[in-house]
C-alpha cells in the first residue's frame, strides 16, 4: 500500500466490514480498494460472493487495490487503451471519490467498466471519479469477476458469477454510501460496452430491484448474451482445452494463470474462424464469455425483460458513438482488405438486402469505401440498433428516456479512426488528460464540459438537458467539436433498413 503523501489530508469512514481511510486532496476525499466482497478464490472460487471479512482497527484506502486475473490487450490496442492495474486475488473491491464526507443525500454514479468481460478494472486513470466528485456527486468504480471466473457455465454452479459481484456491490452501496455523504435512495449506475451490457442485464434481474433509480447505458444495450447451450458448449472446449471435467471442483484446482492462458488461447480461436455452428451466438456477438440465459439470475435476453416492464420505472440515458466499429477495423488495416463483395455478404448475413443497404449507406457519406459500409454496418448491427431497440421497448412502458450520439472524430491513424467505439469516456469522466492516445494533442474540453455536466445532470434530477426520446422525432444529443446539439432521428434512412430484422 503506498504511503500517505504528506500534502494530503486522511479522513475515517465507518463501513458494515471495518472502517477506512482515505485521502482528502484539492477538494475531493478518495477511499480505493475497499472490499465489497471476499475473495473468489479457496473455498470461494465459483460460488456467489460472500461477504468481505470484517477487520479491526482502520483500513487504509489510500491506493488501488488488487484488479480481475486477465491477460493484457494484443497490439496496437494495448498502446491505445491502456493496462487495467495489477491483478491478485482480493479484487472484489471497489473505489469512491465523494466531495464531502459529512455531506448528506449527494447523488450517486456507480460505474461498471468495459473490456468484453475479459478485461478491464475500476481502477484504469481515465475511470477516476474525483470530476464526478467536484460537480457534487459520489462516484464509484467498481471491480467484477471477469471470463471463465465470472460466467463459466457449470452444471453444478451458477453461470453468471459476474453479474452476483455486481449485485453484491451495488448492495454494499445501498448499505455504506451513506456514510460518504450519498443518498442511497438516488443511485445511476452507468457502464461501457462490457458495462452498459451489464447495465441492461442488471435491468433485466428481478433481485437488481430497489438498488438504482436510473441507468445509463454508453454503446451497449439489451441484445448480447448467450443461450444455455451456447454456455454449455463453450464451457466443453474451455474445460477440454485446460484437461479437466465440466465440474467446479475439477476446474477449481486450475491455477488462475492458467485459466487466463486457456481463455486467451480459444479466443484467438474463435477470432480466427468464428464459426456460428461452432460458437453459436459468441461467433456474432464476438465475446467469448458474457452473461448466460440460465433461467435463474437471466432468465431471457434483457432487451425481452425490459420489452415486458421490467425496470419501466427507472430513467435511462442511451447512446452510442457514430463510427462504433472502426476501432476494430482501422487500428489493425482490415478496413483497406474489405471490397464490395465482402460489404454486400456482410449486409446479407445480418438480413438486410445487400444492394439496398450498400445503397443507403453511401447515401449517408457518398465517399465512403467498402470498408467504411463494412463498418458502419457492424456499428449499427451490433450497437446503434440495440440501443434504440432499448429506447423504443422503454417507451412502450411509459419509461423516460434519453438518447445521445457521440459524433467527435479522433485524430488517430490520420482521422480514420473516426468517433470510435470507447471514444467518449474522456469526455464523460471530464479526464482528458488520462484518456490515451486516441484523443490527440488537443481534444475541445468544451465537449468534455458539455458530457460531463450533462451525466453528472441526468445522476442528479434525471434531466441532462436535453428532450426526452419520442418515435415522433426521435430527437438525440449529438455531441461533436463545439458541444453538443440535438439532432432529429439522426441517420434515420440506414435506422429504418433496420426495421423488423434487428
Amino acid at each position: 500500500m503506498p504511503p500517505v503523501r504528506p500534502d494530503l489530508a486522511a479522513v475515517v469512514v465507518p463501513t458494515h466490514a471495518g472502517a477506512v481511510e482515505g485521502q482528502i486532496s484539492t477538494g475531493v476525499t478518495s477511499f480505493k480498494g475497499i472490499p465489497y466482497a471476499a475473495t473468489p478464490f479457496g473455498a470461494n472460487r465459483f460460488r456467489a460472493p460472500q461477504p468481505p471479512k470484517r477487520w479491526t482497527g482502520v483500513r487504509a484506502a489510500h491506493g488501488y487495490g488488487a484488479v480481475p486475473p486477465q491477460s493484457p490487450y494484443p497490439e496496437p490496442f494495448r498502446h491505445m487503451l491502456g493496462d487495467a492495474g495489477t491483478s491478485g486475488e482480493d479484487y472484489l473491491n471497489l473505489n469512491v471519490w465523494t466531495p464531502e464526507v459529512g455531506a448528506r443525500g449527494l447523488p450517486v454514479m456507480v460505474w461498471l467498466h468495459g473490456g468484453a468481460f475479459l478485461r478491464g478494472s475500476g481502477a484504469i486513470p481515465v475511470y477516476d471519479g474525483s470530476r464526478f466528485a467536484r460537480d457534487g456527486v459520489v462516484c464509484v468504480t467498481i471491480n467484477y469477476r471477469l471470463g471463465a471466473e465470472g460466467f463459466l457455465w457449470l452444471d453444478d454452479r451458477i453461470a453468471n458469477l459476474g453479474l452476483l459481484d455486481q449485485l453484491a456491490a451495488l448492495r454494499w452501496v445501498q448499505e455504506n454510501i451513506g456514510a460518504f455523504g450519498g443518498d442511497p435512495g438516488n443511485v445511476t449506475i452507468f457502464g461501457e460496452s462490457a458495462g452498459a451490457f451489464s447495465v441492461a442485464s442488471l435491468i433485466a434481474i428481478r433481485e437488481s430491484s430497489g438498488l438504482f433509480r436510473r441507468a445509463i447505458l454508453q454503446s451497449g444495450a439489451g441484445h448480447h448474451v448467450i443461450s444455455t447451450g451456447t454456455a454449455k458448449r463453450i464451457s466443453a472446449m474451455f474445460c477440454e482445452l485446460l484437461g479437466v471435467p465440466q465440474s467446479a471442483e475439477a476446474v477449481a484446482a486450475v491455477p488462475v494463470e492458467r485459466f487466463v492462458e486457456a481463455q486467451a488461447v480459444l479466443d484467438l480461436e474463435r477470432v480466427k474462424n468464428p464459426d456460428p455452428g461452432r460458437w453459436g451466438e459468441v461467433a456474432i456477438n464476438g465475446m467469448l464469455f458474457e452473461p448466460v440465459i440460465d433461467g435463474e439470475i437471466l432468465r431471457e435476453r434483457p432487451i425481452d425483460s425490459i420489452a415486458a416492464a421490467a425496470g419501466a420505472g427507472l430513467q435511462l440515458l442511451i447512446g452510442t458513438t457514430t463510427e462504433e466499429w472502426r476501432l476494430f477495423t482501422v487500428p489493425t488495416g482490415v478496413i483497406d482488405y474489405i471490397d464490395d463483395e465482402r460489404a454486400r455478404g456482410l449486409a446479407k448475413r445480418q438480413g438486410l438486402d445487400p444492394q439496398q443497404a450498400i445503397t443507403a449507406y453511401r447515401e449517408t457519406s457518398p465517399a465512403a469505401t467498402a470498408g467504411d459500409v463494412y463498418s458502419a454496418i457492424i456499428s449499427d448491427f451490433f450497437f446503434r440498433i440495440p440501443a434504440i431497440r432499448l429506447a423504443e421497448a422503454q417507451l412502450r412502458n411509459g419509461g423516460d428516456v434519453r438518447m445521445y450520439e457521440f459524433a467527435w472524430r479522433s485524430p488517430m491513424f490520420d482521422g480514420r479512426l473516426g468517433a470510435c467505439h470507447a471514444l467518449e469516456l474522456g469526455f464523460v469522466f471530464d479526464h482528458l488528460d488520462c484518456a490515451g492516445p486516441m484523443l490527440g494533442e488537443h481534444p475541445p474540453q468544451r465537449l468534455a464540459d458539455d458530457m460531463h455536466r450533462g451525466w453528472v445532470d441526468f445522476a442528479r434530477n434525471g434531466d441532462p438537458g436535453w428532450p426526452r426520446y419520442d418515435t415522433s422525432r426521435r430527437p438525440v444529443m449529438r455531441f461533436d467539436t463545439q458541444g453538443g446539439v440535438v439532432v432529429n432521428d439522426p441517420a434515420g434512412s440506414t435506422r429504418q433498413l433496420w426495421e423488423a430484422i434487428r
